[in-house]
């Protein structure tokens, strides 16, 4: 037999992977689907047709906001290229404007232009 030798190391936590927004609201339709067809036996512990409701509702009311934000996601990314090609531009004409400012004013002026560059 090998000699063990001990280490300093911690050991692994092994930990759940969280699950996804699609297997979560898979899970719910196929609980609602299971609850429905044992209502009879799960009402013996508490589980009731409000409660059946209430889960479905708040899937529907999840598949709902999920699409808004798939939607705001798109219209950020649109929005994010826009912001980009005005930042680009802006970059541009700030490049010509140094360069125009160096050629006609002093140097000692360059720091009212908001340059502090050397020649």
């Amino acid at each position: 037999m090998e000699n063990f030798v001990p280490t300093n190391e911690t050991p692994k936590r092994v930990t759940r992977r969280s699950r996804s927004y699609a297997e979560t609201v898979s899970n719910a339709q196929v609980m609602v689907t299971a609850l429905k067809a044992n209502a009879e036996a799960v009402a013996k512990r508490g589980i009731n047709a409000a409660f059946v409701t209430a889960l479905e509702e708040n899937r529907a009311t999840a598949i709902t906001y999920n699409d808004e934000q798939e939607k705001l996601k798109a219209d950020l990314k649109l929005k994010t290229e826009a912001l980009n090609t005005k930042i680009k531009e802006i970059t541009a004409q700030l490049a010509e404007a140094r360069k125009v400012v160096k050629l006609a004013i002093p140097k000692a002026q360059w720091k009212e232009f908001g340059m502090d560059d050397k020649r």
